[in-house]
């Protein structure tokens, strides 16, 4: 089992809160950008670095990851093509993408962008706050509890 990060977007609490996770379990996680990472002090943290293109970090992703793997992303098409696959996606807000709720939350996501595009609405989610961090958090440490006694 492997943590995959979809890193451009992924605030850096969120990725603390999965390391601190991966020490605690000794699981391995993956970064993986457009751009070049911090370097991290762990055996079980590693980055790549995927060329400049778009959804090139989203491809090597579904590429890697496999079905007993856990991707954190916010990218809800990312998601679909993980859950699709028979992987498991978290999103930073703590939200688990799953057969029932993707194709709703890729609906959503599709609706918002056309209406954004003919500006009848503005703006995006709003800023990343401690609840969030906290129901991510709480969500992590439930998941990956099931996902290492091998129940999704």
């Amino acid at each position: 089992m492997k943590i995959w990060i979809d890193a451009d977007a992924c605030p850096r609490v969120i990725k603390e809160i999965v390391f601190r996770a991966s020490e605690r379990l000794e699981l391995p996680v993956c970064l993986v950008a457009n751009s070049g990472l911090s370097k991290h002090h762990s055996r079980l943290i590693s980055s790549v670095v995927v060329a400049e293109g778009f959804d090139a970090a989203d491809d090597y992703i579904v590429q890697q990851a496999s079905s007993q793997d856990l991707v954190i992303t916010a990218d809800i098409p990312l998601a679909a093509r993980i859950v699709e696959k028979g992987g498991i996606a978290l999103e930073p807000r703590g939200e688990l993408y799953d057969e029932e709720n993707v194709g709703e939350r890729l609906a959503i996501r599709d609706m918002m962008q056309e209406l954004r595009g003919a500006g009848m609405i503005q703006g995006g989610p709003g800023p990343f706050s401690t609840t969030d961090r906290r129901r991510f958090a709480s969500s992590l440490d439930s998941l990956l509890t099931r996902m290492v006694r091998g129940r999704r």
